[in-house]
């Protein structure tokens, strides 16, 4: 996988990383992270995914919901949150790649409530790798890789090869995250 961390300690920016991949190499990465996190997962069952596990640092500003601001996130919360985010990545850069500037958002993220099975798990995952995949052949064999996105004055512009790689990072970010509730889920139905 690539070295997201370079990134988050400053070293390297996200069109550092993006600079020289190709539409197959954002393929590769995609079942690479995909097939990681159904490795991660392998193993558990049903209970697993609704277990809550403990985090007592908590803390989604970004929750629809203000009870759901602070709540420790079970495994089928995780899967259908980073499943979304990297969707979304690939729908923003599908579009920016095609000649389309970027004009809000494109999320869809299923109630987390609703994930309660390992199955469910799976299907997610499997559902968001072939969306994900979609979206790339979507793009023409020549995309507009002068089109730039920033997410915020501060940060670097991005081209549809860096949107899409946002998304793969914001997969990355939760990797512990999820190794930690496997983890607790596992050791409590120890």
């Amino acid at each position: 996988m690539l070295d997201f961390a370079a990134v988050r300690r400053g070293e390297k920016t996200m069109a550092d990383l993006a600079a020289g991949l190709t539409i197959d190499d954002l393929r590769d990465l995609t079942n690479e992270m995909v097939d990681h996190q159904l490795g991660q997962i392998a193993g558990c069952t049903d209970a697993d995914v609704v277990f809550t596990p403990s985090d007592p640092g908590a803390s989604d500003p970004y929750a629809a919901d203000e009870a759901d601001r602070n709540i420790s996130w079970n495994l089928g919360h995780l899967i259908v949150h980073v499943t979304a985010s990297s969707e979304e990545g690939a729908f923003i850069a599908a579009e920016m790649a095609r000649g389309i500037e970027p004009h809000g958002r494109s999320r869809s993220e299923i109630a987390w409530e609703s994930v309660t099975t390992i199955a469910q798990c799976h299907h997610r995952l499997e559902e968001s790798r072939r969306m994900r995949l979609a979206m790339l052949d979507v793009w023409p064999d020549e995309p507009y890789l002068d089109l730039t996105t920033q997410q915020n004055p501060n940060s670097p512009a991005l081209n549809a090869v860096g949107r899409f790689l946002r998304g793969l990072s914001h997969d990355a970010s939760h990797l512990d995250q999820i190794d930690d509730v496997v983890g607790q889920a596992k050791a409590a139905r120890a």
